[in-house]
């Protein structure tokens, strides 16, 4: 009997460890689902496959909500993981074909880009450029998921752009990038025919190249299919 209690007793305390290991492996999975990488090897710059296309980088610059240039983008430039580059690359051809051109204004992002962002809505005494969210309270950026503490840009395979005519001249899509507000939600109502036609010109562009847009902002576009579902990177842009 003595034998069989201590079986018993040391089958239970196994699987004990067992359940204890197993819990300690799931938190752990769960912890590290998400990974910050600075390998940039899977990435390539815009314009080495879209010559034609225009760049206003505006996190380069102080032109952006928060007044200020942000931290990591140390150059005017833009990059892509090469998947969603080549798919890009087949929505400029289809947009040449129609006599426009893309200009972009942002693409993969640093994490550290993103970091500055949330600073700088904790940051009671910085205003930024109200002009970007005119209507809204600078705490309400974060909260109504205006921003992102983690973004899909920084996984790479996102784009924020718009279409020009060919000889760069202006095309109007009824609002301007970055612009929280209704006003910048694809389906907007209460813009002109002509602005909801070029959206809608965009729009078809890129869904047919395999991207997929968003609610919210009638510029943003990720590649369905991306690379980097689980992985977040922090490289700067140079």
């Amino acid at each position: 009997m003595k034998i069989s209690n201590n079986t018993d007793i040391s089958g239970r305390f196994m699987k004990q460890i067992v359940l204890a290991v197993s819990f300690i492996c799931v938190i752990s999975f769960s912890a590290g689902a998400d990974t910050i990488s600075t390998d940039k090897s899977g990435f390539a710059e815009i314009s080495s496959v879209i010559d034609d296309a225009a760049f206003d980088i505006r996190y380069y610059s102080a032109n952006n909500f928060t007044g200020n240039k942000i931290n990591g983008y140390k150059a005017p430039r833009a990059y892509l993981t090469k998947e969603a580059l080549s798919a890009l690359a087949k929505a400029a051809e289809d947009l040449r074909n129609q006599g426009y051109r893309l200009l972009i204004w942002d693409s993969y992002r640093p994490q550290k880009a993103v970091d500055n962002f949330v600073k700088w809505i904790n940051d009671a005494n910085d205003q930024g450029d109200k002009s970007f969210y005119p209507t809204l309270e600078k705490s309400n950026l974060l909260a109504g998921n205006y921003i992102a503490e983690k973004s899909g840009h920084t996984r790479g395979s996102t784009v924020d752009l718009t279409i020009i005519k060919k000889d760069g001249g202006f095309v109007d899509m009824g609002g301007t990038f970055d612009l929280f507000s209704e006003i910048s939600h694809p389906d907007y109502a209460d813009i002109t025919d002509e602005q909801k036609h070029n959206r809608q010109i965009l729009h078809d562009a890129m869904t047919k190249a395999g991207f997929v847009g968003i609610d919210s902002e009638w510029w943003h576009f990720t590649l369905e299919n991306e690379p980097y579902k689980d992985t977040y990177f922090n490289f700067d842009v140079e």
